[in-house]
């Protein structure tokens, strides 16, 4: 697969930290101050990659530090350096505005001190760290803003209303200078810090046009921007916090307790963290199954729509698997547990999409890079129209100077950096809710280029095991049942999966009267019943003992054309049955292959079956073309063929057998993720329910969130153009410049989150 730098680096589903850190383990802050090595701190004031950048940067000339994870979704940083050079990089990272926390120290989620956890986009939080570290308990969050804003419209107020005068002039500056400061003292000090280190972010522009502001004169206009703009980036980051949840919420579908066996056979309630693996859990019907784990007694069906996205229940008996999260629907079973309450497959689904959103996508990506130009050009423009346009425009230099302030705060580029990650986090989110675990925003934005695609064909489009499909008897109908039954009995004896397919589906219980019974390697099996001897076996067999008949051969050479494995039952003088063995297609498969087709992606099957069998399955699947016999490395020039016919181009698996195939895929998706922890590991996408109608499902989510990307994009620079040129010509004041600002971040923000919203066209 196409594997970005290091935003993609890291692919192991339950490992990593979400920018290319691996799965090496983590200490945690609580472990010895002189013990060198990882070191995991949370800092709530970091959401977001301008952010991250700014932390990379502020730690960039330290010596000593071997690496940085970021996890933006957690808001953790893990530092990778020896103990000595821990303190001065926490003190860089307090320097650039941010107060990092021990990640053993930090209390609840990813929400931050004030109630919200965004810091806003590139940098400019309106937080304090109540983690113990601050000394003057501020009213938080919006209670802190609406006071702020009270204080701002009480300066408003004085400057209208109240008598020009020394006395009233100095309360409303008191006035605007306090509202200031309770909206904004996070953003003036991460934009002083930028600042000396002539870095020109987010919070250099908002320091310096709400400074400015103030120092001409327009402390009430000052005031107002920085606690609007402090409100409705409260708005804004509970809305990001939204799209940023919307998978956790899955977790709070596990009980917090379970009932356990005890050794005296007595069942107790029992914390679910705290369960062993091996331990024997019941759960009632309606209730949610705690932890994974195996049925070991009873038989229910199970929704399991949290993992896979299924709207259906599954039938499931013992020895079959079960989830946590799930809800048992009808019977009362016991479960083996199988895994710890943090390592469920529930769990890690959600750690994984955690992963993902922390990576950027391609889009993000040239939007962080065009913000990085953008915002120094702002500055360059507004530092022109201040000093420029009194003698080009005729403006007193006070006028000039506040059109460049105005020009700051419209062209602050929030709405623009904010577009593009809550529409891939919502994305990210809307797929994992349909059972679709997509491992990065780059596979996400890349779904919508698949030009083919590649399926394997056992398990795939296929369900993977051999069914009987037709019965011949070719004795008379009255010796029908007769035959049955020692066909019944013969392939009962056998553990070979043709033989086993022929006894189930049958349904003709066996009498175990053999005797003689012999095992023909490659060929079948033979045994004695009530004294006759008979063979059950395939071809080979039937010609070697001399059998084959040309009404025989007939018959063999129709299955084979179908793709059937063909056995037959015979006793010494002539084949009495014929049974035809075939890996059914699964129902799901044609419509996804028409869906595909009708969204322009060709396809094509590869498999190492013969080619018969695979002309036989892709023409009942409606795929355009099969390749068979191929081994794995045939597979890959399968691919690499394809890729330079077709382009982008996808290949679907179970990530073991088609390992080659799938690392080479611009995109690959594996089968079977529940339970099946290799695809998982090596897949771009998981389909969790082996339904490859999620594969359309993910083309056309892919499509919508790339629409609304763009959409995004345009709402916000098309919002700037218009007020910059108004600003120009005296059209805009600084109220419209931060409601054009706000406004568009706002707009946007609620624009990406329709991607949550998102509903197959299809049923399941």
């Amino acid at each position: 697969m196409s594997h970005p730098p290091q935003e993609e680096h890291d692919k192991n589903f339950a490992g990593g930290c979400g920018h290319g850190c691996g799965a090496e383990p983590v200490a945690t802050a609580a472990a010895a101050p002189e013990a060198a090595g990882v070191l995991v701190f949370r800092i709530p004031t970091m959401d977001c990659a301008a952010e991250e950048g700014e932390i990379r940067h502020a730690l960039a000339q330290l010596p000593g530090l071997r690496s940085l994870s970021f996890q933006l979704g957690a808001r953790t940083l893990a530092i990778d350096a020896p103990a000595k050079s821990i303190p001065p990089a926490l003190e860089a990272i307090r320097k650039a505005g941010f107060k990092p926390v021990p990640a053993s120290e930090a209390v609840g989620d990813a929400v931050s001190d004030d109630g919200h956890g965004h810091g806003g986009h590139g940098g400019h939080g309106h937080r304090h760290d109540h983690h113990g570290h601050n000394r003057f308990a501020l009213p938080e969050g919006l209670p802190r803003y609406a006071l702020a804003l009270a204080l701002a419209l009480g300066a408003e107020s004085v400057s209208f209303f109240a008598p020009h005068g020394p006395i009233f002039s100095g309360l409303g500056m008191v006035l605007a200078a306090a509202a200031i400061g309770l909206a904004g003292f996070s953003t003036y000090v991460k934009g002083l810090a930028a600042l000396r280190t002539l870095r020109l972010n987010i919070n250099a522009l908002m320091t310096v046009a709400v400074t400015g502001a103030f120092l001409i004169g327009q402390w009430p206009e000052a005031a107002m921007v920085m606690a609007l703009y402090a409100i409705a980036e409260l708005i804004e980051a509970r809305a990001v916090d939204r799209a940023r949840n919307a998978i956790k919420g899955l977790l709070d579908m596990t009980p917090e307790e379970a009932e356990v066996k005890q050794a005296d056979g007595a069942w107790a309630e029992r914390l679910v963290k705290a369960v062993a693996i091996g331990a024997t859990v019941r759960v009632k019907p309606g209730a949610r199954v705690p932890l994974d784990g195996v049925i070991a007694l009873g038989s229910t069906s199970v929704d399991q729509s949290p993992v896979t996205g299924e709207s259906i229940p599954v039938d499931k008996e013992v020895g079959d698997p079960v989830f946590a999260g799930t809800i048992n629907t009808t019977g009362m079973v016991e479960i083996t547990v199988s895994a710890a309450a943090n390592a469920t497959l529930l769990a890690r689904i959600i750690h994984a999409v955690e992963q993902a959103q922390g990576s950027r996508a391609p889009t993000q990506q040239f939007v962080d890079r065009f913000a990085s130009i953008y915002t120094p050009a702002v500055f360059a423009l507004a530092l022109a129209v201040c000093l420029l346009a009194p003698w080009l425009m005729d403006w007193t230099w006070m006028q000039a100077m506040y059109k460049a302030l105005v020009l700051l705060v419209i062209a602050c580029p929030c709405a623009l950096v904010i577009s593009t990650p809550v529409t891939v986090v919502s994305g990210l989110a809307a797929a994992a809710r349909r059972g679709i675990l997509i491992k990065g925003g780059v596979h996400l934005e890349g779904a919508r280029k698949i030009k083919a695609i590649a399926l394997d064909k056992t398990g795939t489009i296929t369900m993977g095991k051999p069914t009987l499909v037709a019965t011949e008897v070719l004795t008379s109908d009255h010796e029908k049942p007769q035959v049955l039954q020692w066909a019944a009995d013969l392939a009962g004896h056998s553990d070979h999966p043709v033989s086993k397919a022929i006894a189930q589906g049958l349904g003709v219980q066996g009498n175990a009267q053999l005797q003689g019974f012999k095992a023909l390697p490659g060929r079948g099996i033979e045994a004695k019943a009530d004294g006759l001897s008979l063979i059950l076996g395939n071809h080979r067999l039937i010609e070697d003992r001399g059998l084959c008949r040309p009404q025989i051969e007939l018959r063999l050479a129709e299955h084979e054309a179908q793709g059937r494995t063909v056995t037959m039952l015979a006793s010494s003088a002539q084949v009495l049955a014929i049974f035809a063995v075939a890996d059914t297609i699964k129902e799901s498969s044609r419509q996804a292959i028409a869906e595909l087709h009708a969204l322009g992606v060709a396809s094509t099957m590869l498999t190492g079956d013969n080619a018969a069998t695979a002309a036989a399955i892709a023409k009942e699947a409606g795929i355009e073309d099969a390749r068979g016999n191929l081994l794995p490395e045939d597979k890959l020039a399968a691919i690499e063929d394809l890729q330079k016919k077709y382009g982008y181009v996808a290949m679907t698996g179970d990530g073991i057998n088609d390992a080659p195939a799938l690392a080479r895929a611009d995109i690959g998706f594996a089968m079977g993720g529940a339970g099946t922890d290799t695809a998982m590991e090596a897949a771009d996408v998981v389909i969790m329910n082996d339904d490859l109608r999620r594969i359309p499902e993910a083309i056309r989510l892919s499509r919508k969130t790339q629409a609304i990307l763009w959409q995004n994009i345009a709402l916000a620079l098309g919002i700037k153009a218009v007020f910059l040129v108004l600003a120009l010509f005296n059209g805009a004041t600084m109220w419209m410049a931060v409601f054009a600002d706000m406004g568009a971040s706002l707009l946007v923000v609620f624009n990406g989150l329709r991607v949550l919203r998102f509903k197959p066209w299809t049923r399941n």
